[in-house]
């Protein structure tokens, strides 16, 4: 049966065909949907991790048992993974075991736009990369068979365009390979000095085995067109390619990206006049050709930054631009924010308005940084917030006390955050941490996690109390507030910044858009009563704008919140008729 997927939902169906019996990822922007559309299938037992690093382990433990396993994850969480995938490199697998990595060229919804074939290089583990949602579905189900006989993990990278792009995808029956047997063998899994010592040279001959099967593999496949022109490529920007020259040219087309061909490349270009190499982000597969003698041109023409795209290679090359359509209007620009009645309004409001430094983390509180609260001072990564703040106070040896928090979310807190609370109280410092607990994973699409209380498919599950948590890890001072409520939460902060010890304010109301989240009736302004001050303004909720120099609220955005309310002066916002 033939049906349109995206990449993702591909390559959820081809862990399903494998006969994948595990799945343990965290969720990450383009990776998320391959664990959420794997959770469908009843023969997957599918789970959300706290982080990568967990997700890889236990990925490893299943592979340990003896069936097959992946995880999955976007490019920055494959940092978090790296310390497991380095000695995974070692130990090899008993199941097949497959990482699932999305690039995200462009930072769509990243902070940065790091190359993970890196990794596969560094690891010496075997990258596949597919150009569409079919060959999302074939590599994932090649991924296993490459894992099991050469007895190692494999990565499979896709990217933004790949992972939501829709393309055909022929589905076939689930086949699962008979469990191997598990074997004590301490030789190969436990990873100390004198047995890892050991396996070094097997990951040596086993790259060199991988080259070989590089070499003949079908994945890495000639196209040949016209001879006067040759480009290496591979993944999003083969199709860029093929769209922008059809068949004029000649292409090698790499589905294996590491290790790569030497032999297959050097008869490739030596059947073309001139070679380009194509490829989005860091010129790896150039500096592979130059490596082994063969000359080509890379990066002097094409940009290390960003996505590609059919006019920008068309434009490298010199090649007219093609007509195409534009709006007859200028469309608004209209930049991320917060949602209307998003909970973590309210407690950025009360920071920026007490001009306090807040170091910032991942998540949809990020777009706190924008105008007008700019209530950010920094975003590094996941948990960085709360390990920065200890930081910072110890380095302003007392100054920054009272004037400094850190913002984490719920979810985030769990990834990576309650090692740095640790490090806080075992270490400390005065610093106040401002977990924002909307009750959801909430950048990545609302999945769940180790303090919601469900599991990914819904089910109950332990609920993990913050409260408690945040005790446990050595803070005596933890309090409860509603964002919603300014006066209250203004009340808290000012109070725990103010003690001479660590503290964590737990800012709790659940996102807006959750489903059993009801919306109350929009507010209203009373035209007379508002004097267009515009301190409801300063929020920054998309649901109020000036019109004809009055504020106005938009009732099919207001969700009945009430923080605009709480600012006005002139009691002009008013609750809306029920």
């Amino acid at each position: 049966m033939k049906e349109l997927m995206i990449g993702n939902a591909a390559v959820a169906r081809g862990l399903y065909e494998a006969g994948v019996e595990v799945v343990s990822s965290y969720p990450g922007t383009p990776s998320t949907e391959i664990t959420e559309f794997a959770a469908t299938y009843d023969d997957i037992y599918c789970e959300w991790a706290p982080n990568e690093k967990v997700a890889m382990e236990v990925a490893f433990g299943a592979s340990l048992r003896g069936v097959r396993s992946a995880c999955a994850m976007k490019h920055v969480g494959l940092n978090v993974a790296a310390d497991p995938l380095f000695t995974l490199s070692y130990t090899g697998v008993t199941g097949g075991l497959l990482v699932c990595v999305a690039d995200d060229p462009g930072m769509h919804s990243s902070q940065n736009e790091q190359d993970s074939r890196h990794y596969a290089i560094s690891a010496k583990v075997p990258m596949l990369e597919p150009s569409d949602s079919s060959e999302c579905k074939e590599f994932a189900k090649l991924g296993f068979e490459i894992s099991e006989n050469f007895d190692t993990p494999c990565l499979l990278r896709t990217c933004t365009r790949i992972a939501h792009a829709q393309s055909v995808v022929d589905q076939q029956e689930r086949i699962v390979p008979e469990h191997k047997p598990y074997e004590k063998n301490p030789a190969k899994y436990i990873m100390a000095p004198a047995n890892a010592i050991k396996r070094h040279p097997f990951v040596e001959e086993r790259t060199k085995k991988l080259i070989a099967y590089a070499e003949t593999a079908e994945i890495n496949r000639i196209e040949m067109g016209g001879t006067e022109i040759g480009i290496i490529t591979s993944g999003a920007c083969y199709q860029y390619v093929k769209e922008v020259f059809g068949d004029s040219v000649s292409v090698l087309k790499l589905g294996m990206i590491n290790p790569l061909p030497v032999q297959k490349i050097k008869d490739f270009a030596a059947s073309v006049q001139k070679l380009y190499v194509v490829e989005e982000l860091d010129g790896i597969i150039e500096s592979h050709c130059r490596n082994i003698g063969v000359d080509c041109i890379g990066k002097e023409l094409f940009t290390p930054l960003g996505e590609y795209s059919q006019k920008s290679i068309a434009e490298a090359f010199g090649l007219p631009a093609k007509e195409t359509i534009t709006a007859d209007t200028a469309v608004p620009v209209r930049p991320p924010v917060m949602c209307s009645g998003c909970p973590h309004r309210g407690m950025f409001y009360v920071l920026s308005k007490n001009k306090i430094t807040v170091l910032g983390d991942i998540g949809c509180y990020t777009l706190g940084s924008a105008p007008p609260l700019c209530a950010l001072d920094s975003t590094l990564c996941m948990g960085a917030s709360v390990s920065g703040l200890h930081g910072y106070h110890k380095a302003a040896k007392g100054e920054a006390d009272g004037k400094s928090v850190a913002v984490i979310g719920d979810s985030t807190f769990m990834h990576s955050g309650m090692t740095g609370l640790a490090n806080i109280a075992y270490n400390g410092s005065h610093a106040t941490v401002i977990i924002l607990d909307n009750s959801i994973t909430g950048m990545t699409g609302h999945q769940q996690n180790p303090t919601t209380g469900y599991n990914i498919k819904g089910d109950p599950a332990t609920k993990i109390d913050l409260e408690s948590l945040c005790h446990a890890l050595g803070i005596a001072r933890v309090r409860v507030v509603d964002p919603y409520d300014l006066e209250e939460t203004e009340k808290a902060v000012k109070e725990e910044l103010a003690v001479a010890e660590p503290s964590v304010i737990i800012s709790r109301r659940p996102c807006v858009l959750l489903k059993y989240v009801k919306a109350k009736s929009p507010f209203k302004v009373d035209q007379d009563k508002c004097r267009s001050c515009k301190r409801c303004m300063k929020l920054g909720c998309p649901s109020i704008h000036m019109k004809d120099g009055k504020a106005a609220i938009d009732n099919t955005l207001c969700v009945g919140c009430g923080v605009c309310q709480q600012l006005c002066p002139f009691d002009a916002i008013q609750e809306g008729e029920n």
